[in-house]
Protein backbone atom coordinates (compact mmCIF):
# COMPACT_ATOMS: atom_id res chain seq x y z
CA UNK A 1 0.00 0.00 0.00
CA UNK A 2 2.85 2.36 0.81
CA UNK A 3 4.49 1.75 -2.55
CA UNK A 4 1.20 2.34 -4.35
CA UNK A 5 0.66 5.58 -2.47
CA UNK A 6 4.16 6.62 -3.45
CA UNK A 7 3.22 6.04 -7.07
CA UNK A 8 0.64 8.76 -6.65
CA UNK A 9 3.24 11.20 -5.41
CA UNK A 10 5.53 10.30 -8.29
CA UNK A 11 2.74 10.81 -10.80
CA UNK A 12 2.16 14.29 -9.50
CA UNK A 13 5.90 15.02 -9.56
CA UNK A 14 6.13 14.13 -13.20
CA UNK A 15 3.36 16.59 -13.99
CA UNK A 16 2.60 14.67 -17.14
CA UNK A 17 -0.77 13.31 -16.10
CA UNK A 18 -3.98 15.23 -16.23
CA UNK A 19 -5.79 15.96 -12.99
CA UNK A 20 -8.30 13.16 -13.66
CA UNK A 21 -5.55 10.58 -14.11
CA UNK A 22 -3.91 11.66 -10.88
CA UNK A 23 -7.19 11.32 -9.01
CA UNK A 24 -7.69 7.85 -10.46
CA UNK A 25 -4.23 6.84 -9.33
CA UNK A 26 -4.94 8.11 -5.83
CA UNK A 27 -8.14 6.07 -5.81
CA UNK A 28 -6.32 2.89 -6.74
CA UNK A 29 -3.51 3.55 -4.31
CA UNK A 30 -5.51 4.20 -1.19
CA UNK A 31 -9.31 4.47 -1.19
CA UNK A 32 -9.27 6.15 2.17
CA UNK A 33 -7.41 9.08 0.64
CA UNK A 34 -10.15 9.66 -1.97
CA UNK A 35 -12.91 10.54 0.45
CA UNK A 36 -14.55 13.84 -0.29
CA UNK A 37 -12.47 16.71 1.05
CA UNK A 38 -14.36 18.65 3.63
CA UNK A 39 -13.37 22.27 3.06
CA UNK A 40 -11.89 23.73 6.20
CA UNK A 41 -13.93 26.74 7.24
CA UNK A 42 -11.83 29.61 8.46
CA UNK A 43 -12.91 30.86 11.84
CA UNK A 44 -14.33 34.37 11.45
CA UNK A 45 -11.92 36.96 12.77
CA UNK A 46 -12.52 40.36 14.24
CA UNK A 47 -9.76 42.44 12.72
CA UNK A 48 -10.33 45.27 15.16
CA UNK A 49 -9.29 43.29 18.21
CA UNK A 50 -6.14 41.55 19.42
CA UNK A 51 -6.99 37.95 20.20
CA UNK A 52 -3.77 35.96 20.13
CA UNK A 53 -3.87 34.55 23.64
CA UNK A 54 -7.51 33.47 23.37
CA UNK A 55 -6.91 31.66 20.07
CA UNK A 56 -3.85 29.93 21.49
CA UNK A 57 -5.95 28.43 24.26
CA UNK A 58 -8.92 27.68 22.03
CA UNK A 59 -6.94 25.56 19.62
CA UNK A 60 -5.46 23.09 22.06
CA UNK A 61 -7.54 20.08 21.05
CA UNK A 62 -7.83 16.51 22.22
CA UNK A 63 -10.56 14.19 21.01
CA UNK A 64 -12.16 12.12 23.73
CA UNK A 65 -11.77 8.41 23.17
CA UNK A 66 -9.15 8.75 20.44
CA UNK A 67 -7.49 5.62 19.09
CA UNK A 68 -3.91 6.74 19.73
CA UNK A 69 -1.54 3.84 19.25
CA UNK A 70 0.93 2.64 21.80
CA UNK A 71 4.59 3.21 21.02
CA UNK A 72 7.07 0.34 21.40
CA UNK A 73 7.66 -0.52 25.02
CA UNK A 74 10.91 1.09 26.12
CA UNK A 75 12.31 2.17 29.40
CA UNK A 76 11.23 5.53 30.74
CA UNK A 77 14.88 6.60 30.60
CA UNK A 78 16.83 7.02 27.36
CA UNK A 79 14.56 6.91 24.30
CA UNK A 80 15.37 7.03 20.60
CA UNK A 81 13.70 9.94 18.81
CA UNK A 82 13.82 10.60 15.08
CA UNK A 83 13.48 14.22 14.00
CA UNK A 84 12.60 14.19 10.27
CA UNK A 85 12.38 17.11 7.87
CA UNK A 86 12.24 17.82 4.18
CA UNK A 87 13.38 21.04 2.56
CA UNK A 88 13.40 23.70 5.28
CA UNK A 89 14.60 27.24 5.79
CA UNK A 90 14.13 30.09 8.22
CA UNK A 91 11.84 29.37 11.14
CA UNK A 92 11.17 25.73 10.18
CA UNK A 93 14.88 24.92 10.12
CA UNK A 94 15.41 26.73 13.43
CA UNK A 95 12.55 24.83 15.05
CA UNK A 96 13.91 21.49 13.82
CA UNK A 97 17.25 22.23 15.48
CA UNK A 98 15.59 23.45 18.68
CA UNK A 99 13.60 20.22 19.03
CA UNK A 100 16.66 18.05 18.42
CA UNK A 101 18.90 19.92 20.86
CA UNK A 102 16.34 20.01 23.66
CA UNK A 103 15.53 16.28 23.58
CA UNK A 104 19.19 15.28 23.16
CA UNK A 105 20.18 17.50 26.08
CA UNK A 106 17.63 15.57 28.15
CA UNK A 107 19.72 12.46 27.52
CA UNK A 108 17.73 10.87 24.70
CA UNK A 109 19.19 9.34 21.54
CA UNK A 110 18.06 11.87 18.93
CA UNK A 111 18.77 11.41 15.23
CA UNK A 112 17.98 14.21 12.77
CA UNK A 113 17.08 12.94 9.29
CA UNK A 114 16.98 15.80 6.79
CA UNK A 115 18.42 16.89 3.43
CA UNK A 116 22.13 17.71 3.40
CA UNK A 117 21.37 21.32 2.50
CA UNK A 118 19.24 21.65 5.62
CA UNK A 119 21.87 20.07 7.85
CA UNK A 120 24.71 22.18 6.46
CA UNK A 121 25.76 24.52 9.27
CA UNK A 122 22.83 23.50 11.47
CA UNK A 123 23.75 23.10 15.14
CA UNK A 124 21.85 20.10 16.52
CA UNK A 125 24.45 18.95 19.09
CA UNK A 126 24.35 16.80 21.12
CA UNK A 127 21.94 15.11 18.69
CA UNK A 128 23.23 13.17 15.71
CA UNK A 129 22.45 14.11 12.11
CA UNK A 130 22.18 11.98 8.97
CA UNK A 131 21.41 13.22 5.48
CA UNK A 132 18.08 12.04 4.09
CA UNK A 133 17.07 13.62 0.81
CA UNK A 134 13.39 14.54 1.04
CA UNK A 135 12.80 16.94 -1.81
CA UNK A 136 10.25 19.71 -2.08
CA UNK A 137 8.30 17.61 -4.60
CA UNK A 138 7.50 13.90 -4.88
CA UNK A 139 10.07 11.78 -6.69
CA UNK A 140 11.09 8.19 -7.29
CA UNK A 141 13.52 8.57 -4.38
CA UNK A 142 10.57 8.71 -1.98
CA UNK A 143 10.43 4.91 -1.93
CA UNK A 144 13.95 4.81 -0.49
CA UNK A 145 13.01 7.46 2.07
CA UNK A 146 10.00 5.42 3.22
CA UNK A 147 12.10 2.26 3.46
CA UNK A 148 14.72 4.01 5.56
CA UNK A 149 12.18 5.63 7.87
CA UNK A 150 10.45 2.27 8.30
CA UNK A 151 13.73 0.63 9.25
CA UNK A 152 14.78 3.39 11.65
CA UNK A 153 11.27 3.77 13.00
CA UNK A 154 11.06 0.18 14.21
CA UNK A 155 13.65 0.92 16.89
CA UNK A 156 12.44 4.40 17.80
CA UNK A 157 10.03 5.51 20.47
CA UNK A 158 8.80 8.46 18.41
CA UNK A 159 9.17 9.80 14.91
CA UNK A 160 8.67 13.58 14.96
CA UNK A 161 8.24 14.83 11.39
CA UNK A 162 8.29 18.48 10.36
CA UNK A 163 6.24 19.60 7.38
CA UNK A 164 3.74 18.06 5.01
CA UNK A 165 6.16 16.05 2.87
CA UNK A 166 8.15 14.59 5.77
CA UNK A 167 4.95 13.94 7.70
CA UNK A 168 3.29 12.06 4.83
CA UNK A 169 6.36 9.92 4.14
CA UNK A 170 6.71 9.08 7.83
CA UNK A 171 3.01 8.16 7.92
CA UNK A 172 3.49 5.79 4.98
CA UNK A 173 6.55 4.26 6.65
CA UNK A 174 4.90 3.60 10.02
CA UNK A 175 1.48 2.58 8.75
CA UNK A 176 -1.88 3.03 10.38
CA UNK A 177 -2.33 3.83 14.05
CA UNK A 178 -2.33 0.64 16.04
CA UNK A 179 -1.23 -0.67 19.39
CA UNK A 180 2.50 -1.26 19.51
CA UNK A 181 3.35 1.05 16.62
CA UNK A 182 6.06 3.69 16.96
CA UNK A 183 4.54 7.00 18.00
CA UNK A 184 4.15 9.55 15.19
CA UNK A 185 4.07 13.29 15.87
CA UNK A 186 3.83 15.68 12.91
CA UNK A 187 4.35 19.44 13.10
CA UNK A 188 2.59 21.23 10.25
CA UNK A 189 4.50 24.43 9.46
CA UNK A 190 2.87 25.72 6.29
CA UNK A 191 -0.40 26.00 4.41
CA UNK A 192 -0.40 24.40 0.96
CA UNK A 193 -0.77 27.12 -1.67
CA UNK A 194 -0.78 26.97 -5.45
CA UNK A 195 -2.99 25.72 -8.25
CA UNK A 196 -5.93 23.37 -7.99
CA UNK A 197 -3.87 20.19 -8.45
CA UNK A 198 -1.26 21.31 -5.90
CA UNK A 199 -3.84 22.10 -3.24
CA UNK A 200 -5.75 18.88 -3.99
CA UNK A 201 -2.65 16.74 -3.46
CA UNK A 202 -1.80 18.79 -0.37
CA UNK A 203 -5.23 18.05 1.08
CA UNK A 204 -4.77 14.33 0.45
CA UNK A 205 -1.43 14.38 2.26
CA UNK A 206 -2.99 16.31 5.15
CA UNK A 207 -5.68 13.64 5.36
CA UNK A 208 -3.06 10.89 5.36
CA UNK A 209 -1.22 12.57 8.22
CA UNK A 210 -4.43 13.18 10.15
CA UNK A 211 -5.41 9.52 9.86
CA UNK A 212 -2.07 8.10 10.99
CA UNK A 213 -0.41 10.58 13.36
CA UNK A 214 -0.85 10.17 17.09
CA UNK A 215 -0.56 13.94 17.42
CA UNK A 216 -0.58 16.86 15.01
CA UNK A 217 1.14 20.03 16.17
CA UNK A 218 0.00 23.03 14.10
CA UNK A 219 1.82 26.35 14.00
CA UNK A 220 -1.38 28.32 13.41
CA UNK A 221 -5.04 28.06 14.44
CA UNK A 222 -6.23 27.61 10.84
CA UNK A 223 -3.89 24.64 10.33
CA UNK A 224 -5.14 23.20 13.62
CA UNK A 225 -8.75 23.55 12.45
CA UNK A 226 -7.93 21.82 9.16
CA UNK A 227 -6.25 18.87 10.88
CA UNK A 228 -9.11 18.59 13.33
CA UNK A 229 -11.65 18.67 10.50
CA UNK A 230 -9.78 15.93 8.64
CA UNK A 231 -10.14 13.58 11.60
CA UNK A 232 -6.83 13.88 13.47
CA UNK A 233 -6.88 12.02 16.77
CA UNK A 234 -5.28 14.87 18.64
CA UNK A 235 -4.27 18.40 17.67
CA UNK A 236 -2.40 21.06 19.60
CA UNK A 237 -0.94 24.44 18.79
CA UNK A 238 2.83 24.13 18.42
CA UNK A 239 5.08 26.15 20.68
CA UNK A 240 7.50 28.25 18.62
CA UNK A 241 10.01 29.97 20.93
CA UNK A 242 11.07 33.52 20.30
CA UNK A 243 14.58 33.68 18.82
CA UNK A 244 17.36 34.40 21.25
CA UNK A 245 18.54 37.98 21.23
CA UNK A 246 21.78 38.25 19.27
CA UNK A 247 24.43 40.96 19.61
CA UNK A 248 24.53 43.43 16.72
CA UNK A 249 26.56 42.21 13.75
CA UNK A 250 27.94 43.69 10.58
CA UNK A 251 25.90 43.65 7.36
CA UNK A 252 26.38 40.52 5.22
CA UNK A 253 27.63 42.26 2.10
CA UNK A 254 29.71 45.25 1.15
CA UNK A 255 26.64 46.75 -0.52
CA UNK A 256 24.74 46.94 2.77
CA UNK A 257 24.82 50.05 4.91
CA UNK A 258 24.67 50.74 8.61
CA UNK A 259 21.16 51.15 10.12
CA UNK A 260 21.45 54.92 10.44
CA UNK A 261 22.14 55.16 6.70
CA UNK A 262 19.27 52.95 5.55
CA UNK A 263 16.78 55.80 5.86
CA UNK A 264 17.27 59.51 5.19
CA UNK A 265 17.38 61.53 8.38
CA UNK A 266 14.25 63.34 7.28
CA UNK A 267 11.04 61.38 7.05
CA UNK A 268 9.51 58.28 8.54
CA UNK A 269 11.32 54.94 8.67
CA UNK A 270 9.34 51.86 7.69
CA UNK A 271 10.83 48.35 7.77
CA UNK A 272 9.75 44.95 6.49
CA UNK A 273 11.84 41.82 7.05
CA UNK A 274 10.74 38.97 4.83
CA UNK A 275 11.78 36.42 2.27
CA UNK A 276 10.99 37.84 -1.14
CA UNK A 277 8.42 35.20 -2.05
CA UNK A 278 4.75 35.32 -3.09
CA UNK A 279 3.48 34.22 0.33
CA UNK A 280 4.96 37.35 1.90
CA UNK A 281 2.61 39.63 -0.05
CA UNK A 282 5.26 41.70 -1.84
CA UNK A 283 2.80 42.99 -4.43
CA UNK A 284 0.56 44.07 -1.58
CA UNK A 285 3.50 45.82 0.10
CA UNK A 286 4.27 47.77 -3.05
CA UNK A 287 0.58 48.68 -3.44
CA UNK A 288 0.66 50.13 0.07
CA UNK A 289 3.90 52.00 -0.66
CA UNK A 290 2.33 53.49 -3.79
CA UNK A 291 -0.77 54.63 -1.90
CA UNK A 292 1.24 56.20 0.91
CA UNK A 293 3.55 57.88 -1.59
CA UNK A 294 0.60 59.68 -3.15
CA UNK A 295 -0.49 60.84 0.31
CA UNK A 296 3.03 62.09 1.06
CA UNK A 297 3.20 63.98 -2.24
CA UNK A 298 -0.11 65.66 -1.37
CA UNK A 299 1.31 66.76 1.98
CA UNK A 300 -1.04 64.62 4.05
CA UNK A 301 1.74 62.32 5.27
CA UNK A 302 5.40 62.85 6.12
CA UNK A 303 7.93 61.66 3.58
CA UNK A 304 9.04 58.10 4.21
CA UNK A 305 11.43 55.40 3.08
CA UNK A 306 10.38 51.77 3.24
CA UNK A 307 13.35 49.43 3.76
CA UNK A 308 12.83 45.80 2.76
CA UNK A 309 15.35 43.36 4.23
CA UNK A 310 15.47 39.91 2.71
CA UNK A 311 16.10 38.01 -0.47
CA UNK A 312 14.28 35.49 -2.59
CA UNK A 313 12.83 34.59 -5.98
CA UNK A 314 10.69 37.74 -6.30
CA UNK A 315 13.54 40.22 -5.86
CA UNK A 316 13.98 41.06 -9.54
CA UNK A 317 10.25 41.54 -10.09
CA UNK A 318 10.02 43.82 -7.05
CA UNK A 319 13.04 45.85 -8.15
CA UNK A 320 11.54 46.40 -11.59
CA UNK A 321 8.28 47.70 -10.17
CA UNK A 322 10.03 49.94 -7.64
CA UNK A 323 12.05 51.51 -10.44
CA UNK A 324 9.12 51.82 -12.86
CA UNK A 325 6.82 53.50 -10.32
CA UNK A 326 9.55 55.45 -8.48
CA UNK A 327 8.44 53.97 -5.16
CA UNK A 328 10.27 55.01 -1.95
CA UNK A 329 11.27 51.40 -1.25
CA UNK A 330 14.85 50.24 -0.73
CA UNK A 331 15.82 46.59 -1.18
CA UNK A 332 18.50 45.83 1.39
CA UNK A 333 19.10 42.16 0.65
CA UNK A 334 19.71 39.64 3.39
CA UNK A 335 20.78 41.20 6.70
CA UNK A 336 22.12 39.89 9.98
CA UNK A 337 21.58 43.17 11.85
CA UNK A 338 17.79 42.96 11.89
CA UNK A 339 17.38 43.90 15.58
CA UNK A 340 19.35 47.10 15.00
CA UNK A 341 17.21 47.94 11.99
CA UNK A 342 14.03 47.35 13.98
CA UNK A 343 15.20 49.58 16.81
CA UNK A 344 15.86 52.37 14.31
CA UNK A 345 12.50 51.98 12.51
CA UNK A 346 9.32 53.93 13.24
CA UNK A 347 7.20 50.94 12.24
CA UNK A 348 7.69 47.31 11.29
CA UNK A 349 5.19 46.05 8.72
CA UNK A 350 4.20 42.50 7.75
CA UNK A 351 2.13 42.17 4.56
CA UNK A 352 2.07 38.36 4.37
CA UNK A 353 -0.82 36.48 2.85
CA UNK A 354 -0.23 33.62 5.30
CA UNK A 355 2.06 33.01 8.26
CA UNK A 356 2.58 30.36 10.88
CA UNK A 357 4.11 31.94 13.96
CA UNK A 358 6.35 34.56 12.32
CA UNK A 359 9.73 35.04 13.96
CA UNK A 360 9.90 38.56 12.52
CA UNK A 361 6.92 39.58 14.65
CA UNK A 362 8.56 38.08 17.73
CA UNK A 363 11.76 40.00 17.03
CA UNK A 364 9.85 43.25 16.50
CA UNK A 365 7.98 42.79 19.79
CA UNK A 366 11.27 42.40 21.62
CA UNK A 367 12.62 45.64 20.19
CA UNK A 368 9.45 47.47 21.23
CA UNK A 369 8.80 48.81 17.73
CA UNK A 370 5.30 49.72 16.54
CA UNK A 371 3.96 46.87 14.38
CA UNK A 372 1.34 46.68 11.65
CA UNK A 373 0.64 43.14 10.44
CA UNK A 374 -1.86 41.30 8.30
CA UNK A 375 -4.18 39.17 10.39
CA UNK A 376 -3.46 35.83 8.74
CA UNK A 377 -2.58 32.35 9.97
CA UNK A 378 -0.94 32.42 13.38
CA UNK A 379 0.05 36.09 13.40
CA UNK A 380 -2.52 37.01 16.06
CA UNK A 381 -1.36 34.16 18.30
CA UNK A 382 2.23 35.31 17.88
CA UNK A 383 1.55 39.03 18.39
CA UNK A 384 -0.36 38.50 21.66
CA UNK A 385 -1.97 41.91 21.41
CA UNK A 386 1.28 43.69 20.58
CA UNK A 387 0.55 44.54 16.94
CA UNK A 388 -2.05 46.46 14.98
CA UNK A 389 -3.75 43.67 13.01
CA UNK A 390 -5.52 44.39 9.73
CA UNK A 391 -6.99 42.47 6.82
CA UNK A 392 -4.54 41.79 3.97
CA UNK A 393 -5.72 44.71 1.85
CA UNK A 394 -3.72 47.73 0.75
CA UNK A 395 -6.23 50.28 2.03
CA UNK A 396 -6.35 48.73 5.50
CA UNK A 397 -2.57 48.50 5.83
CA UNK A 398 -2.04 52.03 4.50
CA UNK A 399 -4.63 53.41 6.91
CA UNK A 400 -3.06 51.76 9.93
CA UNK A 401 0.41 52.95 8.94
CA UNK A 402 -0.79 56.49 8.30
CA UNK A 403 -2.27 56.62 11.79
CA UNK A 404 1.00 55.50 13.39
CA UNK A 405 3.04 57.97 11.37
CA UNK A 406 0.82 61.01 12.01
CA UNK A 407 -0.54 60.41 15.52
CA UNK A 408 2.21 60.44 18.19
CA UNK A 409 -0.15 59.00 20.81
CA UNK A 410 -1.09 56.09 18.55
CA UNK A 411 2.60 55.40 17.96
CA UNK A 412 3.33 55.46 21.68
CA UNK A 413 0.47 53.07 22.41
CA UNK A 414 1.68 50.68 19.72
CA UNK A 415 5.22 50.65 21.11
CA UNK A 416 3.96 50.08 24.64
CA UNK A 417 1.75 47.20 23.47
CA UNK A 418 4.72 45.62 21.72
CA UNK A 419 6.90 45.79 24.83
CA UNK A 420 4.15 44.30 26.99
CA UNK A 421 3.49 41.47 24.53
CA UNK A 422 7.20 40.67 24.38
CA UNK A 423 7.01 39.55 27.99
CA UNK A 424 4.44 36.92 27.00
CA UNK A 425 6.50 35.30 24.25
CA UNK A 426 7.33 31.61 24.70
CA UNK A 427 10.92 30.60 25.35
CA UNK A 428 12.95 27.41 24.97
CA UNK A 429 11.65 26.18 28.30
CA UNK A 430 8.07 26.28 26.95
CA UNK A 431 9.03 24.23 23.90
CA UNK A 432 10.90 21.79 26.13
CA UNK A 433 7.81 21.32 28.27
CA UNK A 434 5.65 20.58 25.23
CA UNK A 435 8.16 18.14 23.75
CA UNK A 436 8.51 16.24 27.02
CA UNK A 437 4.76 15.96 27.27
CA UNK A 438 3.82 14.98 23.72
CA UNK A 439 6.90 13.53 22.03
CA UNK A 440 8.02 11.43 25.01
CA UNK A 441 4.47 10.36 25.93
CA UNK A 442 4.08 6.75 27.01
CA UNK A 443 0.65 5.88 25.60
Amino acid sequence: MASLSLAVLTAVAGAVAAAGVVLAAIHLADRSLLRTVRGARATPTDHGRHRGQEEGRRHEHQRAGSNDSDAPQQSAGRLRILQVSGSAAGGVRTHLADCARILAADGHDVIVEAPAAVLDGLDVAPARAEALEIGARPSLGDSRVVARLRRLGRRAHTVHAHGLRAGALAALALGRRRRGRTRLVVTLHNLTVGGRLTTLVGERLERLIASRADLVLAVSPDLAERAWGLGAARVELAVIPAPLLQPPSEPTSSGSTAPEDVWPQEGARILTVARLAPQKGLSLLLDVAAALSLEAEAGRLPAFTWALAGDGPCREEAAERIAAEHLPVTLLGRRTDVPSLMEAADAVVQTSLWEGQPLTIQEALRTGTAIVATDVGGTAVTARGGAVLVVPEAQAIAGALATLLTDPEAGSRARLSARQAAGLLPGPEDLAAQLRQVVLAQD
